[in-house]
């Protein structure tokens, strides 16, 4: 079964790209509703209206599927945050305004949380593609919030401002599962949080 390339699809027709969005749209609704375990291949493909095979080509496997809802997640919150101000005296005043926001987010609709963080603790190498949307999108959002504002023109972020902002989404993520997990309380999660923060960022 061929593994499909999340950037080549969105390069697809107009017919190709409404399909995924289709599939994706479907994904959220049925996660939303009854959480990972809602989320079954002939379901999806029921709900957004495409044959069983179709859903395959452009999706191999259920975890495959969520993996690619939670990069579009973050991507669609990248390009929300990516275009503001980050108030914040600090680079961690910044950065934490901005993960609280996303925490409080996803905290807020549990069952597709659940959902989307199982299928990313469950991915392995054959995932990689969906799971470098993820990570990209993580990474624009934090090195945008260190900065406090969109970039000039020509200014990148630098190595190390991007390898930071890949430790801060690590530790994100990380504490995103315990929390789906029941290990830590939204409270224990925000603390656990904001001390990684000001230990990463020593403005």
């Amino acid at each position: 079964m061929t593994i499909a390339n999340p950037a080549a699809d969105e390069l697809g027709s107009a017919a190709q790209r409404d399909r995924r969005k289709r599939i994706l749209d479907a994904t959220y609704d049925l996660a939303k509703a009854g959480g990972f375990d809602a989320v079954q291949m002939r379901a999806v493909a029921e709900q957004a209206d495409v044959a069983l095979g179709t859903l395959y080509r452009y999706f191999p496997s259920k975890i495959h599927l969520l993996v690619s809802a939670l990069g579009r997640q973050f991507d669609e919150a990248a390009q929300r945050v990516t275009t503001r101000e980050v108030p914040g005296d600090t680079s961690a005043d910044r950065v934490l305004h901005v993960l609280r926001r996303m925490s409080r987010g996803m905290q807020g609709d549990p069952q597709l949380t659940e959902a989307l963080t199982r299928a990313f603790m469950f991915a392995d190498s054959s995932v990689a593609a969906e799971i470098h949307v993820v990570g990209m999108s993580m990474t624009a959002i934090v090195t945008h919030a260190m900065r406090g504002g969109p970039a000039a023109p020509g200014q990148e972020a630098s190595e190390q401002d991007v390898a930071v902002a890949r430790v801060i989404g690590d530790v994100w993520l990380s504490a995103l599962v315990s929390w789906v997990t029941g290990r830590s309380s939204a409270a224990e999660t925000a603390q656990h949080m904001e001390t990684a923060i000001h230990l990463i960022l020593r403005d």
